[in-house]
């Protein structure tokens, strides 16, 4: 921040990385343990931030990524998928996943971190044959006893469980402001925080729906 203010101009990844390796690999040998990828997309993020920042109405200053928030890095080279559910990894190793993934080749990764459960994403191309759909069009009303009810008669129930869930961040949120800030119990009512965020982003929502059309195979 200090620099730009006094040159005004964009650091670009290049420069950034030239100045890490010249300043703090240098000096800090456990540095070339890990994968060169995860600092090179940092500051090729911080590059496109700033970018952003220059160019995007509104959009503020680039700020320091906090530990314990959204914790993620990114890898390429070497990856491969066997076996199913079997991911192997530059500098990590073979990594088993929970879910099957699809056999394909993989050029980069990102893994990130949510509450106690680490994930794994990438892109890769996905190829099917056209198939031929018969589509009748039908009618969705909202309603507040029932989710959707349908002209064909179909109805859908309430999903109450989001709202459940919510109520628990709520508290859980309360808790942590409660907390003193660094202190460890601070840090485990972060650590449940984050696991109800990621319950209720899995719970399923009430979704706004309009009329459409059902389709048959």
């Amino acid at each position: 921040m200090k620099e730009y203010e006094e040159t005004k101009k964009r650091p670009s990844a290049i420069t950034m990385h030239k100045r890490l390796v010249a300043e703090v690999k240098s000096i800090n040998p456990w540095y070339y343990e890990v994968s060169k990828c995860a600092p090179q997309q940092a500051l090729r993020d911080l590059e496109r931030a700033f970018k952003n920042f220059l160019t995007i109405p509104k959009r503020g200053f680039p700020v320091f990524k906090k530990k314990g928030r959204k914790d993620s890095f990114y890898l390429e080279g070497s990856i491969k998928i066997f076996q199913g559910n079997y991911i192997q990894l530059p500098r990590i190793g073979i990594v088993k996943t929970y879910e099957i993934l699809p056999n394909c080749r993989v050029k980069n990764v990102r893994i990130s971190k949510r509450a106690d459960s680490w994930y794994i994403s990438f892109k890769y191309n996905f190829e099917s044959a056209p198939t031929e759909k018969v589509g009748e069009t039908i009618g969705v009303d909202i309603g507040i006893n029932t989710l959707a009810t349908c002209s064909d008669g179909s109805k859908f129930a309430n999903v109450k469980a989001y709202r459940q869930a919510k109520k628990q961040l709520v508290r859980q949120q309360r808790a942590v402001s409660k907390k003193v800030i660094g202190s460890k119990n601070r840090r485990k009512a972060v650590k449940k925080l984050a696991k109800v965020h990621k319950k209720a982003d899995a719970t399923p929502r009430r979704r706004q729906l309009a009329c459409g059309t059902r389709t048959k195979q």
